[in-house]
């Protein structure tokens, strides 16, 4: 499935969302998917290529670079990119389920002309966060937190720290001794890595601001119809 499939994907369940998650969405793929496909995946080109050491000992390059950089940053991000963008179509799932439902109840009905009116008006029918689909657009707000910490957890666990560093000492089998082992483009690299990690950090807000914002609406709607004491 390529970006722009899954844009459009969800798009279809961004006229559904708040106005939080209008902007979540615009994030993502203004601030991170562009940026991952048409800046970041040059940076890093052939890394493994650009990566020297100062030794011609057979498979020492290969086992530093696979110890330093066991999983690449282009398909780290392009597996988050997918996992959080996972929740949001279980969301549009839960809208086309409804909205069959209301289709099998218009099609039921009588009358031609306004079968076909209201078979239009669906299409372009905005859905109430409320009830059930209360639950599945809270759950996919809650399952991108995880996926979000969870994956800049990783990337910093996995490289210990967001910063690309120039050289790194290497004394993995079959080196001889100790090696230099250099990096191309380290400031670079680390630029566009902050730069995503910033991006994650910011949807990461948007979405507690979101989930925020629907248990307080929830409540509201909870106290509104209780009856007075």
């Amino acid at each position: 499935m390529s970006w722009g499939t899954l844009y459009t994907q969800l798009g279809g369940v961004n006229k559904h969302s708040t106005s939080l998650g209008k902007i979540w969405l615009s994030v993502l793929f203004i601030f991170r998917v562009t940026i991952l496909v048409l800046a970041a995946e040059s940076v890093w080109g052939d890394e493994q290529s650009d990566f020297t050491c100062n030794t011609q000992q057979p498979g020492c390059k290969n086992v530093c670079y696979d110890h330093f950089f066991p999983v690449s940053h282009i398909r780290l991000w392009c597996l988050q990119l997918i996992f959080v963008s996972t929740p949001a179509l279980l969301v549009a799932m839960h809208v086309a389920y409804r909205k069959r439902g209301e289709k099998k109840d218009i099609i039921a009905s009588q009358g031609e002309r306004s079968k076909t009116n209201d078979l239009e008006s669906l299409k372009k029918k905005r859905l109430h966060i409320t009830g059930p689909l209360w639950w599945t657009y809270t759950c996919s707000l809650f399952f991108r937190l995880v996926f979000e910490a969870g994956f800049m957890y990783a990337l910093y666990y996995v490289y210990n720290g967001f910063q690309m560093p120039r050289l790194v000492k290497c004394e993995q089998w079959p080196c001889p001794n100790k090696v230099d082992c250099f990096i191309s483009r380290p400031t670079e690299k680390t630029v566009f890595t902050i730069f995503m990690v910033a991006s994650s950090a910011t949807c990461m807000v948007l979405n507690v601001a979101e989930l925020v914002y629907l248990i307080i609406k929830a409540l509201m709607r909870c106290s509104a119809k209780s009856p007075p004491a």
